[in-house]
């Protein structure tokens, strides 16, 4: 399969990166800093910004599905996200490429979550008011386009080795979790475009 990767080079795109190609995909990365990625064989590395609406549209042009691994920069990039969002539907939408697996945030919608603490509710998106915005921006973007997305709504990230024993709620973390490891959350990705799970849904990750 040709997978079109953005945010590659980041802790997340690394381990994306590193389990396609061993599985046999093709990959074509779009990085800021080509010169992060280091040379394999299967690997086209494109050197740009997700921000950039024709960078984007050729990473994805001849691709099978797009990963994006981005995550919200506050303010070195502001709503990063949300126009990394709308450079890749329009991208997608343009080449007539359906499969979209995002990286998201579980905090970003922690107030809805049911099972959060009033405290932690009141506080984190709070301290995290524009990242989260940025993040449910992105969101509304993307499910608003008729692509078959899944946004992965990550708890903390933390980076430990991956375990493979995580548990997937819809929507909010299940009770009690509250971080999942980057490798983890590659591995996931990566499973639901091979198993074309969790189509235009939200999985939420935690231990």
């Amino acid at each position: 399969m040709r997978l079109a990767v953005l945010g590659g080079s980041g802790r997340i795109g690394q381990h994306i990166l590193a389990s396609a190609l061993e599985s046999g995909h093709q990959v074509c990365a779009l990085a800021r800093r080509p010169e992060a990625l280091p040379a394999a064989s299967g690997l086209t590395v494109i050197g740009g910004d997700a921000t950039d609406g024709r960078a984007v549209a050729d990473l994805v042009a001849d691709s099978d599905a797009v990963l994006s691994a981005l995550g919200p920069r506050g303010a070195k990039t502001p709503a990063l996200l949300a126009s990394a969002g709308r450079n890749t539907v329009a991208g997608m939408s343009k080449a007539g490429v359906r499969r979209l697996i995002c990286v998201s945030a579980a905090g970003a919608f922690i107030r809805a979550d049911p099972d959060s603490a009033v405290l932690v509710k009141l506080i984190l998106p709070t301290v995290l008011a524009k990242p989260f915005a940025d993040v449910r921006e992105m969101e509304e973007v993307v499910a608003d386009s008729d692509l078959d997305w899944t946004m992965v709504r990550a708890t903390r990230l933390v980076n430990t080795r991956p375990t493979s024993q995580y548990r997937v709620r819809p929507d909010y973390p299940p009770p009690g979790g509250w971080k999942i490891a980057r490798a983890d959350v590659a591995r996931f990705m990566l499973g639901c475009l091979s198993e074309r799970s969790w189509v235009r849904e939200h999985p939420a990750l935690a231990y």
